[in-house]
């Protein structure tokens, strides 16, 4: 079986390729990995080249333009990454027949339900990021219908940039730090969501039909701030975390205030359980620890 996987360098795609080592399955995955080096997503027909030439049994796009505040003023490029490039992998991998894997984002919501999103809730995103993300998912179910989208939020993990990073980063000049509490969401290990896509792969390698749209999110639900203080609690370092409104904290790009995703649909198709982020975050300040050792 092989593999197809867009976004070598990315969190997710970084967390794919070791977990698929690790989990002693990256042979009969048979991954190739794409980075930006190798497939330039910003040219039209590139994605769709890179499949044609190596003819997979699945394709898995986790690169994204992901630099929400950056996108409002770069919308072609996000536009480019986020719907273009994932409109030509799912219609190139229909036309092979290879099953395609597209990840998304909460940021599709607008963050003012009260009730955790199912998938068949109301989207109407705040920013050109979200509604980049939103129009490639419209893109992708155009082009092939039976593609799987996986919607996920506040990735973290050891690898490239992220939210534990910068605020342990942080934590090395400053002993307290304003962040915000009144934006609700699910911190989510980009582990867990490669761990997720092996399953999947799995079990539709093995005739599961799963389709469509699908929410996986990290549990408990909590606050940027209180995640931060999760942080430090793990990484055993004294930082006095204030919460403080959004309004008080203005970027170029707006975010919605709660996206609590409902994750019952992936469970009952995939049989996968929301899993717990406090647990991955201990590992991840472990092995970033170690990395600078």
């Amino acid at each position: 079986m092989r593999t197809l996987l867009f976004g070598r360098n990315g969190q997710v795609a970084s967390a794919l390729i070791d977990e698929a080592y690790k989990n002693n399955v990256s042979d009969s995955f048979h991954l190739i990995a794409l980075g930006s080096k190798e497939t330039d997503l910003l040219q039209h027909g590139a994605a769709a080249d890179a499949i044609q030439h190596h003819q997979p049994d699945f394709v898995i796009n986790a690169t994204a333009y992901t630099a929400v505040d950056k996108a409002e003023n770069e919308r072609e490029a996000a536009r480019q990454l986020n719907e273009t490039a994932p409109f030509e992998m799912a219609q190139a991998a229909k036309t092979i027949g290879a099953k395609f894997i597209h990840l998304s984002t909460d940021y599709v919501f607008d963050g003012k339900q009260l009730a955790p999103y199912s998938e068949n809730d109301t989207v109407n995103p705040l920013n050109i990021y979200g509604r980049t993300k939103l129009a490639g998912e419209r893109a992708v179910m155009e082009a092939d219908s039976s593609a799987i989208i996986l919607r996920t939020s506040w990735v973290f993990s050891e690898f490239s940039r992220n939210f534990v990073k910068t605020m342990l980063s942080l934590a090395e000049t400053r002993n307290d730090l304003n962040i915000v509490d009144d934006q609700i969401g699910g911190p989510t290990s980009a582990r867990d969501i490669a761990s997720a896509i092996l399953t999947i792969v799995s079990k539709v390698k093995n005739g599961a039909s799963g389709r469509g749209v699908y929410h996986y999110q990290g549990a408990p639900s909590v606050s940027w701030a209180d995640f931060a203080r999760s942080i430090f609690e793990a990484s055993k370092l004294d930082v006095k975390i204030t919460g403080i409104p959004t309004c008080a904290y203005p970027t170029p790009a707006q975010r919605p205030q709660n996206t609590i995703l409902n994750c019952a649909r992936i469970a009952h198709d995939f049989g996968l359980p929301q899993p717990d982020w406090r647990i991955r975050l201990d590992q991840t300040v472990k092995a970033l620890k170690t990395s600078t050792i």
